[in-house]
């Protein structure tokens, strides 16, 4: 794309900046201002557009690159490419698109996940985790669950807080999904209280994993 197109592109970005969206991304740690709503219709009028996706990204700025997550094409990346950009998506919103959006959609999803996991860094750590979870899910063939959850018993009580998310989030759908290991799975829910105290709203589950737990099984039992 032209570099005028960028110019516009981010010109247009600027434009949506409102001070009140920022105060509310930023108590989440994102430093942007635009309205999630206004930067999805920006990406519906562009469509995909790679090179301008890749300009985007290289600006760093925020909401330029969840623009950018939104109009890239996820199997143009090479592994080393989604790589590099997972390590540099600090921001939360920016690390989460990243993920959902271009790395689970690529055939390099697997390989990441087993990179990442075990990565010193406890952002990028997240992310194998974020993916391990997603397995337990949809293709828990190959996985060691029991170990897992080991894992998880011994570290997550004093992990940071997006990587404790994760193996959070990795233990309730352990739970969830596979019968032989719910009862473990709630008793380290219960005995480490991660998250136990988490703000929900009303009609809204509990990331507390026994509340999660039995919450999700009992809508299992009524269908």
């Amino acid at each position: 794309m032209a570099q005028e197109t960028l110019t516009g592109v981010l010109g247009e970005l600027a434009a949506l900046e409102d001070a009140k969206v920022r105060a509310v991304n930023e108590r989440h740690g994102d430093d942007h201002g635009v309205n999630l709503g206004k930067l999805r219709a920006i990406a519906k009028r562009l469509k995909t557009q790679e090179e301008l996706a890749r300009e985007l990204w290289d600006t760093g700025d925020t909401a330029a690159r969840l623009l950018s997550i939104l109009i890239c094409r996820p199997k143009s990346f090479t592994r080393d490419e989604l790589d590099a950009m997972l390590r540099e998506a600090r921001i939360p919103k920016v690390h989460d698109w990243s993920l959902s959006y271009v790395v689970k959609k690529s055939a390099h999803a697997e390989e990441l996940r087993e990179v990442w996991f075990a990565d010193p860094d406890p952002v990028v750590a997240s992310a194998g985790w974020a993916l391990t979870a997603d397995r337990v899910v949809k293709d828990p063939t190959g996985l060691d669950l029991a170990a897992l959850l080991d894992t998880i018993e011994a570290n997550m009580k004093d992990a940071p807080e997006r990587l404790q998310w994760a193996m959070n989030t990795c233990l309730g759908h352990i739970g969830i999904e596979h019968p032989e290991f719910r009862a473990r799975a709630i008793d380290i829910g219960e005995r480490l209280e991660v998250l136990k105290d988490y703000p929900t709203p009303p009609n809204c589950t509990s990331p507390f994993v026994p509340l999660w737990i039995a919450e999700m099984v009992s809508r299992q039992a009524a269908t």
